[in-house]
This record gives C-alpha cells, sequence and structure tokens, in this order.
C-alpha cells in the first residue's frame, strides 16, 4: 500500500500555529512514514520547522497573485491524496481546491468564521470539542490518525549571554518575567500602564528583571508600559522568532494575555500567568503540551502552580476587533496578577 500524502493547511498566525501541533503530531505518530507537506507564510517557516512534524514546508504569500499560482501548481504537482485545511478561512480553503485534491478535510458551517468556506471540502465536520487544539485534532480523527492529538516538542537555540546582554544593557540577570501587553485587537489586552505597575512590582518584590515583548504596531504598548515601570528598568525585545523562542525558554514566568507569545511560552514549557476578558481561555486558552488536556479557567488563588489563567467571572464571550480595551479586562488587578507570578516563580525556586 503506497504511503500516505497530506497537505496541511496552516497559514498563520503565531498562536493558531501552536494550537494546531498536537493534531499534526497526531497525524505523524498515526502515519510516520507519510509525507506531510505544511503549507503556511514565509515568516512562520522556522516555527513549524522548530516542531519537526513536517517531511517539508513550503511557503506563499496570500496577497501575490504570483506566489498563489506557483503553490497552486506545486500542490497540483504532488499528487497529494488529502488536505486537511486547519484554518477554515476561503484564503486557506481555496489552494487545495484550486489544485484539486481529491479529498480535502475541514470545518462545517457551525465551525467556521467565514460564509461558505465548507463549500470547498470534501470532508465538513462540525468541531463538538471546546478548546480550539482539540477541535484541530477532530480533523486529524477524520484523516484517519488514531487519536485526535499527540505530544510534541519545539526545538529552539539556547540563548546566549551575548544576546541577553543587548537587551539589558549588559547587565544580565540570572533570572527574568516576560511580559507581553499586545494581542492582535487591542479590545483583548491588559492596559499597559498596569503592566508596567506590574514590572515594578516584580522588580521591587520579587527582585527580578522584566522584558518587554512587542510585535509591529505595538510600539506604543512598549512604551508606555516601560514609562509606568518607574525604576524598573525593563528590557525592551523586538527580534526575530528565533530569539523570541529562545527567550520565552529561558524565562521564570511569561504574563499576557490571548496572543501568540504567550501560548508559545506553553509550547516550550514556561509556565505563563494568562489574562483573558472578551475571549473564552476555554477556548482559546494555554493548552499544556505536557498533559495535551486544555488547562480549566483558574483564579488566582488556585494552587496549580504551573499555569495561571486570570478572566472576570460573568464574562459575555466576543471575537469583535475593537480598540478599546474590553471592560472585563479592567477587572483584572495588578496585585492578583502579581500574586500569580510570585507564586510561580516561588514555585519554580
Amino acid at each position: 500500500m503506497a504511503e500516505r500524502r497530506f497537505l496541511v493547511v496552516r497559514l498563520g498566525s503565531l498562536g493558531d500555529i501552536v494550537h494546531t501541533f498536537p493534531a499534526v503530531a497526531a497525524l505523524r505518530e498515526s502515519f510516520p512514514a507519510a509525507e506531510i507537506i505544511w503549507l503556511t507564510h514565509a515568516r512562520y517557516k522556522m516555527l513549524v520547522q522548530s516542531s519537526g512534524l513536517a517531511s517539508k514546508i513550503w511557503t506563499t504569500e496570500t496577497r501575490s497573485m504570483s506566489s498563489l499560482t506557483q503553490t497552486i501548481g506545486d500542490i497540483r504537482a504532488a499528487s497529494f491524496d488529502t488536505a486537511v485545511d486547519y484554518q477554515g478561512l476561503w484564503k486557506s480553503a481555496s489552494l487545495p481546491f484550486l489544485a484539486g485534491i481529491k479529498r480535502r478535510i475541514g470545518f462545517s458551517a457551525k465551525s467556521v468564521r467565514e460564509f461558505g468556506v465548507p463549500l470547498l471540502y470534501t470532508d465538513r465536520v462540525h468541531a463538538t470539542s471546546s478548546h480550539v487544539a482539540d477541535q484541530n485534532g477532530e480533523l486529524s480523527k477524520r484523516a484517519e490518525a488514531r487519536n485526535a492529538i499527540a505530544n510534541f516538542s519545539l526545538a529552539s537555540p539556547p540563548l546566549q549571554h551575548a544576546q541577553l546582554a543587548q537587551y539589558f544593557r549588559n547587565d544580565v540577570p540570572g533570572n527574568y518575567v516576560i511580559l507581553s501587553p499586545g494581542g492582535g485587537w487591542r479590545s483583548k489586552c491588559w492596559p499597559p500602564e498596569r503592566f508596567g505597575t506590574l514590572c515594578k512590582k516584580i522588580f521591587e518584590s520579587l527582585s527580578l528583571r522584566c522584558v518587554i515583548n512587542y510585535g509591529l504596531g505595538e510600539e506604543d504598548l512598549a512604551s508606555k508600559t516601560r514609562d509606568a515601570s518607574g525604576n524598573a528598568d525593563p528590557a525592551l525585545f523586538n527580534n526575530e522568532l528565533a530569539s523570541l523562542m529562545s527567550l520565552l525558554r529561558g524565562a521564570a514566568c511569561v504574563v499576557g494575555g490571548d496572543t501568540g507569545p504567550l501560548h508559545l511560552a506553553v509550547a516550550l514549557g514556561t509556565p505563563v500567568v494568562a489574562l483573558f476578558g472578551p475571549t473564552d481561555p476555554a477556548r482559546n486558552g494555554p493548552y499544556r503540551n505536557a498533559s495535551i488536556t486544555p488547562l480549566a479557567t483558574q483564579s488566582s488563588n488556585c494552587p496549580n502552580p504551573n499555569d495561571i489563567v486570570l478572566r472576570a467571572s460573568n464574562v459575555v464571550t466576543t471575537h469583535r476587533r475593537e480598540d478599546l480595551t474590553h471592560p472585563s479586562m479592567l477587572e483584572i488587578q495588578v496585585d492578583a496578577v502579581f500574586e500569580a507570578v510570585r507564586r510561580i516563580v516561588e514555585a519554580r525556586q
């Protein structure tokens, strides 16, 4: 019998790719000799490579017609027997459809954001799981994987002393906490002024320096966080993905909202304090690779020191992308976040 040939489609983004790894790991576990080609954006190629799950990684630029044409031609020439679209958007579903892959697995109309996308699939899966990682696993099961999800590990180079020195002005700490004030859209971001106050408390009470990680378009969040940090003198980090992975792996703790760096930290084994508001942590929260089970929402006095999720009670979940901070994020107080950080740091000592 010929070995299976899978096209995995997950173009972006950072956190979504991380939440796809357990499902693709299940494919690799069930079909160890299969060719699994992962199609993604060029900026995430290194991340996919770090998982070791794909036989090959192809990149495409969805805003370039020439790139899309080339990608469709490459897919057609490769003679895949199955495509699994873990993204569920027109731009992801159309590529295996136009390339003529006979079996195309994706989510049903009840599980996708963009209307009409399931028309491009031959197999439409109505996801019943709560967490997106488990929902992705339901697609892998439809592709005949024995299990919906499986364990995986990410490789990243160790962070060198010289790399840390450039961020901490040569005063390199032995331990540090990463603060990630961004989050895709601003309504799910905790105020940067509170991140700054938290940074100050961590420095004064725990004697730990902080690194403020920020991405493109989040310069104002980083600046406001630093301005509110007093004499804590946090380092600012805005660098390429490989350095970010090394920095996350070496941190004592990562604090952030529903954002890619936080989910990446979890996959790398670093404990997190996750601040949630409009998005539901039962669906998008930390997904701890060690146990491959989604963590329940935890309050600040939860005894589990590995990951702590803080969210106000009775929040109505919404994915509306708004510019103003959602009121539920304002209910998360600095003292509660600091206490969560303190417990994690002390548990690791």
